[in-house]
């Protein structure tokens, strides 16, 4: 089993009509995530604290329909965060929030994840907001002394990080000293202003860069290099693309056996095709299993 940690939200999207309209779609980036996980077949299961309003008993019923495990899942009376995302001409996404006293950054340390549970990720606004962002970091450092692959994901939301300085010091001490797996965008590594050797020293065994229309890189401790190509797809828009990769990527890794060879051609290859079809379609929609395959 995979488990996801972090925020599950709201998006509210611009409506194509009437103008100014706007549309509430589920949303976060580890939300996003563990419902991508889902839909390509994967066992998952949400860790969070989400709240019992009207939002939050939908953000559930979506991860319930992808086949999503709920366990986890902290409950609470606190209202759902609201994210508004501005879109680009090109696509690409923006967003301001809403989270003043919301359940998902209410989040506690849970007990130690079940038996079986291999991969943990996390990411987003949950490695910010605190108290849950302590909660989170206590969880990604358990969880990784105990032998799990873990994927990071920091997603940077500016508008959320009060000081710059002390996220970037938290990053790369507190954080990637457990992280197997560092996941990116260039604009992630232009806001944290390091370089890939750095944070390879720091304790991932991999760095994956996502490039946007490029493709996707990924660079391994020991000195390796992959690349792969992204589709060349009509992009409605990019929400939730990064997640997808978050997901493709675990969907292999996670598959793989501990300790042996990974093929990364082949992973970044399988993440490029799952985000572009997430590009697609309005909002945060990633794709099934069976379309990749098709």
């Amino acid at each position: 089993m995979i488990v996801v940690g972090g925020e599950a939200l709201i998006d509210l999207v611009p409506a194509a009509r009437p103008p100014g309209a706007l549309l509430p779609r589920r949303g976060g980036g580890p939300y996003n995530t563990a419902l991508a996980l889902g839909r390509l077949g994967a066992e998952v299961a949400f860790c969070s604290r989400v709240s019992t309003d009207g939002f939050g008993e939908s953000l559930l019923a979506g991860l319930r329909a992808a086949g999503v495990e709920l366990s986890l899942v902290q409950r609470g009376p606190e209202p759902t965060t609201l994210a508004v995302p501005s879109l680009a001409p090109d696509g690409s996404a923006s967003y301001g929030f809403y989270v003043e006293g919301t359940a998902d950054r209410l989040f506690t340390l849970p007990p130690a994840l079940p038996d079986g549970v291999r991969a943990l990720a996390l990411g987003t606004c949950s490695l910010v907001l605190e108290p849950g962002a302590s909660a989170y970091e206590a969880l990604l450092r358990r969880e990784s002394r105990r032998g799990l692959l873990t994927l990071l994901d920091p997603n940077i939301r500016p508008a959320l990080i009060a000081d710059p300085a002390a996220y970037r010091t938290r990053f790369l001490e507190r954080l990637l000293p457990h992280t197997s797996v560092l996941k990116l965008s260039e604009e992630d590594a232009a806001w944290l202003g390091g370089r890939v050797g750095d944070w390879l020293a720091a304790g991932p065994s991999a760095v994956v860069l996502t490039r946007g229309a490029a493709g996707l890189t990924a660079w391994t401790r020991e000195g390796g290099e992959y690349s792969a190509a992204a589709r060349p797809v009509t992009v409605v828009d990019t929400i939730g693309a990064g997640d997808t990769v978050n997901a493709a990527l675990l969907h292999r890794l996670g598959a793989a056996a501990p300790g042996g060879p990974v093929d990364w051609p082949e992973v970044l290859a399988h993440a490029a095709h799952a985000a572009a079809l997430t590009c697609t379609r309005a909002g945060a929609e990633p794709p099934y299993a069976a379309e990749l395959s098709g």
